[in-house]
Formats: C-alpha cells, sequence, structure tokens
C-alpha cells in the first residue's frame, strides 16, 4: 500500500513481515488480524529513531500532519472491587475525554490514566510505544470514531523503535476495537 502523507525518507514495510519491528504482544495480535482479515487491509511498519517516539516530536521531525497520527492511552477506574481499564485511541490534535466520555463507558465513579509502571508490566509494551493491538484480554479499545473514519494512521508498534501505519477502518475491524462517538474532545 502507499501511504501518499508519508515522506520519502520513511519506508513503510508489511508489518507480518517485520515482526522485529513490534513488541511481542502487537506481532501476535498482527498474525492473528492478517489471517482473519482480508489481505487489501495492509498494515505496515517503519522504523523510526526511538527519541521520537513522542507523537509530537515525531510529527515534528517528520513533518507529519498531526490528523494521521492517534495516540493510544490506558485509563483505569472501579466500580465496588471491580477493575476497569480501557486504550482509549483518540487523534493526535484530540484529547480523550477522560472525565466524562470514558468514565460514563466504564461505568465508574473516577477515571484516571493507568500508572506508567502497570502500563509497561500488564501491556509487555514501551512506554512511548504503547499500541491497542495486542492488550490484555480484559482491556476495552475504545476507538474514537474520527480515528475509524481515517483513510490512514500512525499509531505506536509496542516498542520506541517504530511506528504502526494502517487504516482507520482496519484498527477498527479488531476483535476486541470498539468505535466510540465523540470519545476525544479537540485540543
Amino acid at each position: 500500500m502507499t501511504w501518499n502523507f508519508l515522506p520519502d525518507t520513511v519506508t513503510p514495510l508489511p508489518a507480518a513481515e517485520h515482526l522485529e519491528l513490534l513488541a511481542a504482544p502487537t506481532a501476535e495480535a498482527i498474525a492473528a488480524a492478517q489471517s482473519a482479515q482480508s489481505a487489501d487491509a495492509a498494515i505496515d511498519v517503519f522504523a523510526i529513531d526511538p527519541d521520537l517516539a513522542d507523537t509530537a516530536a515525531l510529527n515534528e521531525a517528520l513533518g507529519l500532519d498531526p490528523r494521521y497520527s492517534a495516540n493510544c492511552v490506558l485509563v483505569a477506574g472501579t466500580r465496588g472491587e471491580d477493575e476497569r481499564i480501557a486504550a482509549c485511541v483518540v487523534l493526535a490534535h484530540t484529547r480523550a475525554d477522560v472525565n466524562k466520555r470514558v468514565r460514563k463507558l466504564l461505568d465508574v465513579r473516577k477515571a484516571s490514566f493507568l500508572p506508567m509502571d502497570r502500563a509497561v508490566g500488564e501491556s509487555g509494551m514501551e512506554y512511548g510505544g504503547i499500541t491497542p493491538l495486542g492488550l490484555p484480554a480484559h482491556y476495552r479499545v475504545l476507538v474514537d470514531a474520527r480515528v475509524a473514519q481515517s483513510d490512514a494512521i500512525i499509531i505506536g508498534s509496542g516498542i520506541r523503535g517504530s511506528k504502526i501505519v494502517l487504516s482507520g477502518a482496519a484498527l477498527a475491524a479488531f476483535p476486541a476495537a470498539e468505535v466510540v462517538e465523540d470519545l476525544a474532545v479537540e485540543v
């Protein structure tokens, strides 16, 4: 697939053929998805300098439009003794509406970001590279409708040294994904 918004200095490769550029849980999720989805649902990966893993740094260094980048944040809350965790995938020029929309979706009194050590430990991914692909099965994966409607998005790969590029529809087709209207607010 040709991703016209990427600069010539970026070489996207088929993710299923370059597992060394993915965290182990991400590689497993992509392999499972590729066998279940149609062949035209391209999922590519490209190497980056790990110092550019932060979305803003990558966009600035490559001259990317933030509308093509999505962030994944992990949010947790409790209802009684039941902890509920969700990955919220939102476009880079928006932010997850944690205090209203996410809290209501999780049906918790208070929602907050999952502490970094837990996020890294439970996901098997590196901080700054956490992706919705390959998260633990008990995590909900909430995808903002604007992400799902995007022709192309860049998300983490589970490691800081690469990024995944795919369509929003391909992301929304992953089994755990729940497309949610107004998950994010403009910043």
